[in-house]
């Protein structure tokens, strides 16, 4: 690329370039950042960032995890020994890394350590729409938001020279739009990876009380360190200032494109673009002296703009999703900003017509419908029948055709919620669990019902992958036998099958027996995954 400097003297340099999804940026950043471990279990849509990394930087240390809390834990180690590692989960998987997660602010680290949390606002592929921002506050810790690929990539390194410098952990937190979109985004190179440098202090790694107390008050005399780098951030910045204005906006993260885009060229309003926190308040002070009333973009929930109330007094007009100016829930957009703006909304297309849904189902020879045709018939001869199902896409069998669903809440829930609706007295009490999802935290709830010697049928439907998020390895695969005899099910109770038409009767015949039996009883029907068998039989070509 050539650039003209002054003079008009020609300066001629190559800039590489390069064509990344959001995920990708993050994951680049990090590699050239000089992480030595990458940590995560997948999850839509953080998952492109590991598969970038595990593809792209073989040095890099990496293996899919067997859940969250395991892979913040595995990254505390790396820190310790004075490595920089990143950890990537989807938002639900916060609420599972979360007793590591906040201990992690009282610890503090040694290499740099950069948690990455991929919101799904709308829920596109989630339970809840959640804001991980609140979980950066409820730590105390630096949060960074980036609004654009370019800025993820960047803001990588920054995010681990801020861990090392403040000693914390940093929350990195991205959006769905962000992570699935694509940008171009200009690279440099790489830096060294920290050289081992184990940490010779003991006293902040042992939480007992007495230590837990101490780290816990230098925790929060941190905070005006936390303070003072978010007002002066690089990535907290303010653009179209005028002397007064009727308003003025406050942008966060991803929601600054959405406000530019709706920007008039000339005589814009005021704008205050954060992409760091804790909020910086001498920063949204001078924009609130300048202008009548602010109006607060976030995609998410309503963070900032309940903090702005408290700050400004609430006498001071504030816009935003509490106030119906913007969307109470989902994802931002241009036009819903626009709208928030007052700038009258056109659509560019016309809305199409007589248009039938068509609702996602599972694959044409997927072993989970031979799993589920098995239930319905033998389920259908019970009036009270209950099948607690859990996450991954096995949960769609709660939808035509074969609504054999009754729950799904959370990860590893089948297992626990049929043992409890059979404390409860209701028969039988079947629980569905991949192969994946038991291992990320449906182990715990079998033992339970082990000890408890609970009357429930647990199926473990294995297709030896994490299927849904795309076919990433699965913890247990070839282990489930040995796990479910190792928690105390009994030799006899412990059944494989192969999900087939043919063996229908075999597999109906089981379920009978085991639903009659009064204690825990597994059966695992087992067949690979047809989206991976595919990919199998494609590359042997």
């Amino acid at each position: 690329m050539r650039i003209k400097g002054k003079n008009d003297k020609t300066l001629s340099y190559m800039i590489e370039r390069k064509l990344l999804l959001g995920d990708e940026a993050v994951a680049l950043g990090a590699v050239h950042a000089g992480i030595s471990g990458v940590y995560a279990y997948p999850g839509t849509p953080s998952t492109e960032i590991t598969e970038y990394i595990q593809t792209h930087a073989p040095e890099v240390r990496s293996r899919w995890c067997t859940n969250e809390k395991t892979a913040m834990e595995a990254a505390l180690g790396m820190s310790y020994a004075g490595k920089r590692a990143l950890v990537c989960m989807k938002h639900v998987g916060m609420n599972v890394a979360a007793d590591a997660f906040v201990n992690s602010a009282i610890t503090g680290v040694n290499g740099g350590v950069v948690v990455l949390a991929a919101d799904d606002p709308s829920m596109h592929s989630s339970q809840n729409e959640q804001d991980s921002r609140f979980y950066g506050k409820f730590a105390m810790i630096p949060i960074l938001e980036p609004s654009t690929q370019q800025e993820a990539y960047d803001i990588m390194p920054y995010a681990f020279s801020l861990s090392e410098e403040l000693k914390l952990p940093v929350l990195l937190r991205i959006v769905t739009r962000l992570a699935h979109s694509r940008a171009g985004v200009v690279v440099g190179k790489a830096q060294p990876q920290n050289p081992l440098h184990l940490d010779n202090e003991r006293t902040h790694w042992v939480l007992l009380p007495g230590n837990a107390r101490r780290q816990y008050a230098s925790l929060v005399e941190k905070q005006p360190l936390l303070l003072a780098s978010s007002e002066k951030s690089p990535y907290n910045k303010s653009v179209f200032r005028e002397q007064k204005s009727e308003l003025g906006i406050i942008a966060c993260g991803i929601a600054y494109n959405y406000i530019m885009e709706n920007q008039p060229k000339e005589h814009g309003f005021p704008v205050l673009k954060i992409s760091q926190y804790p909020l910086p308040e001498a920063l949204i002070k001078e924009l609130a002296n300048q202008c009548e009333s602010l109006l607060i973009a976030e995609d998410g929930q309503p963070l900032v703009e309940e903090q702005v109330k408290g700050l400004l007094g609430s006498n001071y007009p504030i816009k935003g999703r509490l106030t119906g100016d913007l969307p109470r829930m989902g994802e931002l957009t241009p036009d819903s900003v626009g709208k928030a703006l007052g700038i009258e909304q056109t659509p560019a297309f016309a809305v199409a017509q007589h248009i039938v849904a068509r609702p996602p189902a599972l694959c044409q020879g997927c072993g989970h419908r031979d799993v589920y045709d098995a239930l319905n018939k033998v389920v259908a001869e019970y009036e009270d029948a209950r099948i607690f199902g859990d996450i991954g896409c096995y949960t769609l069998g709660a939808l035509p055709p074969f609504r054999s669903i009754d729950s799904c809440v959370d990860m590893g829930a089948s297992i626990t919620m049929a043992k409890g609706a059979a404390d409860a007295g209701a028969h039988p009490s079947i629980a569905v669990i991949g192969d994946s999802t038991f291992t990320h935290s449906g182990m715990t709830g079998l033992l339970d019902a082990i000890n408890d010697h609970s009357p429930i049928t647990v199926i473990i439907s294995d297709n030896l992958t994490t299927a849904m998020t795309g076919g990433q390895d699965s913890a247990g695969t070839n282990k489930f036998e040995a796990i479910c005899l190792g928690l105390g099910v009994e030799p006899e109770h412990l059944h494989v099958v192969v999900p087939l038409p043919k063996n229908m009767e075999e597999i109906t015949h089981i379920l009978r027996q085991e639903i009659e039996y009064k204690g825990v009883s597994v059966i695992i029907p087992r067949r690979e995954c047809m989206q991976t068998l595919k990919r199998k039989l494609r590359n042997k070509k």
